[in-house]
């Protein structure tokens, strides 16, 4: 990565995009993250795997979410890393559930188990009065 956009990312490293708790949306994150991932030294392939990883985080939000109530994207691109958080508006824990290795049969485990395997840190956390809350990071490889 040139000096100029190591700069550029020192000035301006979040992004946040709010979309609506409607699969066809979903794209719409897909593009944000692909953008914010095309800024940092990611190959295609790895940008296709964030891009992924970030459809799958937003379809199991939309099927937690209560409907009315946005899904939140925060995108945070670091010198050697990008972050994704994805937020919704369930209370209900069965997040914790699925955080088992090998849970396909509960909702939502397949594409957790997709999560896991393109990025390289997950993290779950369900607050019972803000909802669920979706953390990845996948690692520039240099």
């Amino acid at each position: 990565m040139n000096e100029h956009a190591r700069q550029a990312l020192d000035d301006s490293s979040f992004v946040e995009l709010r979309i609506p708790a409607e699969a066809e949306w979903a794209a719409v994150a897909r593009l944000t993250v692909a953008a914010v991932a095309s800024r940092l030294d990611f190959s295609l392939d790895e940008i296709d795997d964030v891009k992924l990883a970030v459809a799958e985080a937003c379809t199991h939000a939309i099927q937690r979410s209560s409907g009315n109530q946005p899904i939140e994207l925060i995108f945070e691109a670091r010198p050697d890393a990008i972050v994704v958080t994805v937020r919704d508006s369930s209370t209900a824990s069965h997040l914790e559930s699925v955080e088992e290795e090998g849970d396909e049969n509960h909702i939502g485990g397949l594409g957790l188990f997709i999560i896991r395997s393109l990025m390289d840190e997950v993290d779950f956390r369900v607050d019972t009065r803000r909802g669920g809350e979706l953390t990845m990071l996948k690692r520039v490889l240099t």
